[in-house]
């Protein structure tokens, strides 16, 4: 897969969220991690973070949105439920993106959703949880880039070779 990505969220305030957000980007092979304005309380978020994504990714921790740093060429990409906002399967990911996703009870904050190049919605009936939200972000990211072809028209999967077949059963 090319280019690079990272993920975060603004004003996070639950441990276990920002640690199951975390995991999840670990597992889907994010560059960094980040968030802005956290609680002083999303510390306890080793405890849910079975992964020590800690270990094996940056974790940036902005105070404020000022402080805000992301590498060049990297476009900040909004996820908000907004009637503004592009529907998630119609959207095209940058190459290089920092996906930032909003606080638990409320939504960006519109100085963020000012800095942001693309503002994608989920499309869904009302807001997910932050968690959730992102690990869909990220998966519509592999679909994107992940270099797999299209799906077949029928339902199932593509036939496998029938070597690779018998090398499962073994």
């Amino acid at each position: 897969m090319r280019g690079f990505f990272g993920i975060g969220a603004e004003e996070m305030s639950k441990p276990m969220n920002l640690g199951a957000l975390m995991r999840t980007s670990h597992a889907f092979g994010a560059s960094f991690f980040f968030t802005i304005n956290a609680h002083p309380k999303v510390r306890e978020a080793y405890n849910s973070d079975t992964s020590r994504s800690f270990d094996h990714m940056p974790y940036y921790a902005w105070d404020t949105l000022d402080d805000l740093r992301l590498p060049r060429g990297c476009a900040l990409v909004g996820i908000e439920l907004t009637d503004e906002a592009v529907e998630l399967p119609r959207f095209q990911h940058p190459q290089a993106a920092a996906y930032v996703l909003g606080r638990e009870r409320g939504s960006l904050s519109p100085e963020i959703l000012a800095r942001c190049k693309h503002v994608v919605k989920i499309p869904t009936k009302f807001c997910i949880n932050v968690g959730l939200a992102g690990a869909l972000v990220m998966y519509d990211r592999l679909l994107a880039h992940g270099g797999y072809p299209a799906r077949p028209i029928m339902p199932g999967g593509p036939k496998l070779e029938m070597t690779e077949a018998l090398k499962r059963k073994a």
